[in-house]
């Protein structure tokens, strides 16, 4: 760490905006923001919390105007990294605003490595917390002007090593309502809500058919044969324990009705509308039992 700890109150050089403070790009902030009223202070002055948007890179990493610093201003979190804390967590931003920005003003920042502490171990792991000062500044004939500093804090660590909990399927509400269907399926039967007045089908199970308002109901088991009436394929987020790519379909069964069930032993890039399912049960972490559809075998 001695060669990380002599950079601490190192300098790093000019990054400039691409543009000067303008509405539009004050606008489109607010709106993403959640900001109400996009003019604050008075005509012409813009959100002091949007200090560090008029100089940041853009869509492309490292596209910065002509004139911006080469320096990195990161290496002492890559000095850091090579030794074997190689992952990093946000800690903590603090803005300082000087004054309101005003249209038409060009801006630009300096970066300054404040502080790397002393190696810490908390919950995440072992590592260092590493400081950065960025200062920004108003162009002007005169002088450049400060207007504000943003303080960013880092955690630069080695993960712990405690194994990964495992992670157990949601398991589903039951209520007097459905508790019929979740006991079924224990049972490797596919129980669907039967009206006994109109002997209309419907799913999810409900009180009261909506179809004759009768609350008399009885349990059809159906044949487990269905048509892929739609479906959805999730990739993003990952959520254990759930596989990814996850096909999700709306399935249409023989006898009617339609339900919503993952499906399984499919290709999710082949997957079409109409074509033939049959179901299957299985169970997850001891004590819950899925109907899941797989393509009918031929």
């Amino acid at each position: 760490m001695t060669e990380v700890r002599a950079l601490v109150g190192k300098e790093y050089g000019r990054v400039y905006a691409w543009d000067p403070v303008n509405a539009p790009m004050a606008r489109q902030w607010c709106e993403v923001m959640g900001v109400a009223h996009p003019v604050h202070g008075g005509e012409g002055l813009v959100p002091p919390a949007m200090l560090q948007v008029w100089c940041m890179e853009g869509l492309h990493q490292n596209n910065y105007p002509p004139g911006s610093t080469k320096e990195n201003p990161y290496e002492a979190l890559q000095l850091i990294e090579a030794q074997g804390y190689g992952s990093v967590v946000a800690v903590n931003s603090e803005l300082e605003f000087a004054r309101y920005l005003r249209e038409g003003e060009k801006l630009y920042y300096t970066t300054r490595l404040d502080a790397v502490g002393e190696e810490k171990t908390t919950g995440l792991g072992t590592g260092f917390f590493v400081t950065l000062v960025m200062t920004y500044f108003s162009q002007r004939e005169d002088g450049d002007e400060q207007v504000g500093t943003l303080l960013f804090r880092v955690f630069k660590f080695r993960p712990a090593s405690a194994p990964a909990p495992k992670v157990k399927r949601p398991m589903p509400g039951v209520s007097d309502d459905t508790r019929f269907f979740w006991e079924g399926a224990r049972q490797g039967k596919l129980l669907i809500q039967c009206c006994k007045a109109c002997a209309s089908l419907r799913h999810p199970p409900g009180p009261v058919c909506p179809d004759c308002h009768s609350f008399e109901w009885d349990a059809l088991e159906a044949s487990g044969r269905a048509t892929l009436y739609s479906f959805v394929v999730m990739h993003y987020p990952e959520v254990a324990p759930f596989d990814h790519p996850n096909p999700i379909g709306l399935v249409e069964l023989e006898e009617g009705t339609r339900l919503v069930a993952q499906l399984v032993g499919v290709d999710p890039a082949k997957l079409e509308i109409g074509q033939q399912l049959e179901v299957e049960f299985q169970q997850f972490d001891g004590d819950l039992t899925l109907p899941q559809f797989r393509p009918a075998a031929a």
